[in-house]
């Protein structure tokens, strides 16, 4: 499951919620996120991360999957705050072309877990991400 998260500080964006924003790189440095606020309005309560950079074969992979252009791919949309430091929302798997449901957990400020569920709670994978400096 190709995963990505960003880094960078925390910023406030609402009275109580906190996104990591800033770009993050999955476990074997072939994809990178940025995570920043979805929108504006209601939308800006919300994170969301999109690929901005990948390699050749991460590439591959996603054109395989049925998305020809990995770079500019939302991955991560309308993570939502469930508790502090925990996120969950949707993300878009493109190796395989499918939208799961996923949570988005900070360890600590360089690291972030997510984790994505195939059916139900079943076919679910972990990935541990790291802050790009």
């Amino acid at each position: 499951m190709a995963m990505a998260f960003a880094g960078g500080t925390f910023f406030a964006i609402a009275a109580d919620a906190r996104v990591p924003a800033g770009t993050w790189a999955n476990p074997s440095n072939t994809v990178q996120v940025r995570f920043a606020p979805c929108g504006r309005g209601r939308d800006a309560q919300l994170m969301c991360g999109t690929v901005v950079w990948a390699s050749e074969q991460a590439k591959a992979d996603a054109e395989r999957g049925g998305s020809p252009r990995l770079v500019g791919t939302p991955l991560f949309t309308d993570f939502e705050e469930e508790e502090p430091g925990r996120w969950a929302g949707t993300v878009f798997i493109p190796d395989i072309g499918r939208e799961v449901e996923g949570t988005i957990t900070q360890i600590d400020a360089r690291t972030l877990v997510g984790e994505g569920c195939l059916f139900g709670r079943l076919g679910c994978k972990e990935q541990r991400w790291h802050r790009v400096k």
